[in-house]
């Protein structure tokens, strides 16, 4: 398992390929090297990184791939679009005990509830933040009825009524209609489907290093090739992306002119030459949150160690 004060020195790397360029990963003397055109652009040691994102079309060795895995660092592989097409992911598969609690813990729901209270708890707090005039009844009989639901599909019924209220206060004055996640029908749905993604990936990351199943959730019910547990961990925090976006619009960081709308979704205006900026946004603030995630996910893998010591942990935007 990687400790705090060890994860404290590790870094995310984020690097972009470009179209008309040969561009190459390789292993020199435990560096990551980056390689265009046969030129050394920049290179990092394998002990400080503990992802590695790589955007667009990009050659990697066999021995680096072997060398990020035997130091526990995961990589994901991103179109220029910033989905991810796929990943090698290090994980603590061993730790059984872990996997025995997640597999029968009847304490299902109260995570589940914990989890959803705590994320409204967060968008509230962005709502304030900001200065935004909205219905506090909704959020506080949200959180009392998450409180006392009785099951997962109620649960999720209140919470989705909750952050209709939340998106129209918060992204009102950017024309917001709803949230469409993947239809990518406006440009902030493009936007905080590229934050959410890279912020699911990384708890992913930090979730399979502890051990946990990530496939197995408690709010996020088993489901073909959705990493449930992950999508349950990131709920909390998914408003640090909320924020960092309307920030992003407040600073003139988001530009219209960026952006195509073509065969009904919106889209990058010039592809890799416009991702990158978008890309950092989310990318920055991630990082700069990173001992918080870590702390989060390591008091929930405490919790479910040992319901009775241990409380659930929140998140706190």
């Amino acid at each position: 398992m990687l400790i705090l004060p060890d994860f404290k020195e590790k870094r995310i790397l984020l690097v972009h390929a470009e179209y008309g360029k040969d561009s190459l990963l390789q292993l020199t003397n435990d560096n990551i090297r980056f390689v265009q055109d046969g030129e050394t652009v920049d290179q990092m040691s394998c002990h400080s990184v503990f992802a590695v994102f790589i955007v667009g079309d990009m050659s990697i060795t066999t021995a680096l791939l072997k060398k990020l895995s035997s130091y526990g660092v995961s990589v994901f592989f991103l179109n220029h679009n910033l989905a991810t097409r796929a990943a090698v992911m290090a994980a603590a598969e061993g730790n059984y005990l872990l996997r025995q609690r997640q597999y029968t813990s009847d304490g299902q729901m109260t995570i589940a509830a914990g989890i959803v209270i705590n994320k409204l708890e967060n968008q509230e707090a962005v709502l304030q933040s900001f200065k935004k005039s909205y219905d506090v009844r909704v959020f506080d009989r949200a959180r009392k009825q998450a409180a006392q639901s009785p099951d997962l599909k109620r649960l999720l019924g209140i919470e989705g009524n909750a952050s209709k209220e939340y998106f129209q206060s918060l992204f009102g004055e950017l024309g917001w209609v709803r949230r469409a996640p993947q239809t990518k029908e406006d440009i902030p749905n493009l936007l905080l489907d590229i934050g959410y993604s890279y912020l699911l990936n990384f708890c992913d990351a930090l979730l399979r290093l502890f051990g946990f199943d990530t496939y197995k959730g408690c709010y996020h019910q088993l489901f073909f090739q959705r990493k449930s547990l992950s999508c349950d961990i990131m709920e909390p925090m998914r408003p640090l992306i909320d924020r960092q976006l309307v920030k992003s619009y407040h600073l003139g960081q988001i530009k219209e002119k960026d952006f195509v709308f073509k065969n009904g979704r919106f889209d990058f205006r010039e592809g890799y030459k416009t991702v990158k900026p978008y890309s950092a946004i989310f990318f920055e603030e991630i990082t700069g949150r990173r001992e918080d995630m870590y702390r989060y996910i390591l008091n929930f893998y405490r919790h479910v160690m040992d319901r009775e010591k241990y409380t659930l942990p929140s998140f706190t935007v």
